[in-house]
């Protein structure tokens, strides 16, 4: 077993950060998520939200890896999470529900306003493996590499829908209207996403992929209608 653990400070009060993390999908940085879908959601009568949350992840296996180790490049991720409004936290846990005997990875995330109004995301996971046959020890090492990189890029996509709520402000347009519009012109499948099931650097649960200042000045480009 492999753990992780890391903070990061937002400037932003909790309120927008907890609505930018909740909208984070789709972004140019996670091209691997196919679909998000809210399965269940309810208030709690102390006044916190619940909700599940189904999400798909297109992922590839390192060319190191046997063939036939997972039947298929998908991997169901459930994702449960509680909004406190009035304490201020969001405490959300993912784990992926197939492919657990090659690895599982269950990740926890926190946030909260800390005394200056600011916000503290605080991320940790654990990486299992139960494969066995020698390999398990390399694939938890891999799995970790790859989830730290996850963690940077799943930053700069809640960055990227910070900015996006920020302009939003300044424009006519209310805010859901533009993540209407933002779902109806980039779908959660990109037609550029490998769908090969070996790649040199990726896991077999979800391989995150980078975006070019392009891709994303493209992107936000289509949903301010100037791209």
């Amino acid at each position: 077993m492999k753990f992780f653990s890391q903070s990061f400070l937002y400037d932003d009060p909790w309120s927008i950060v907890s609505l930018a993390f909740f909208l984070r999908y789709p972004n140019p940085y996670a091209a691997h998520i196919i679909s998000c879908d809210v399965i269940d959601r309810h208030q709690t009568e102390s006044g916190s939200l619940l909700t599940t949350r189904l999400i798909l992840k297109r992922g590839a296996l390192p060319r190191w890896a046997p063939q036939g180790i997972i039947s298929r490049a998908e991997s169901w991720v459930i994702e449960e999470s509680e909004v406190d409004p009035f304490g201020k936290i969001v405490r959300c846990r993912t784990k992926n529900l197939d492919h657990v005997k090659v690895m599982q990875v269950e990740e926890t995330q926190l946030f909260e306003q800390n005394e200056e109004g600011r916000t503290v995301q605080t991320t940790e996971a654990y990486i299992t493996s139960k494969f066995g046959w020698g390999m398990t020890k390399r694939i938890e090492n891999h799995g970790l590499a790859r989830f730290k990189a996850h963690v940077q890029r799943s930053r700069q996509g809640v960055s990227l829908i910070l900015d996006l709520i920020r302009q939003a402000r300044l424009q006519p347009m209310a805010l859901g209207s533009y993540i209407s519009h933002l779902h109806s012109e980039r779908s959660f499948a990109s037609t550029d996403t490998p769908t090969s099931s070996h790649s040199s650097d990726n896991t077999g649960h979800a391989p995150e992929e980078y975006s070019s200042p392009t891709t994303e000045n493209t992107w936000l480009g289509k949903i301010w209608g100037s791209g």
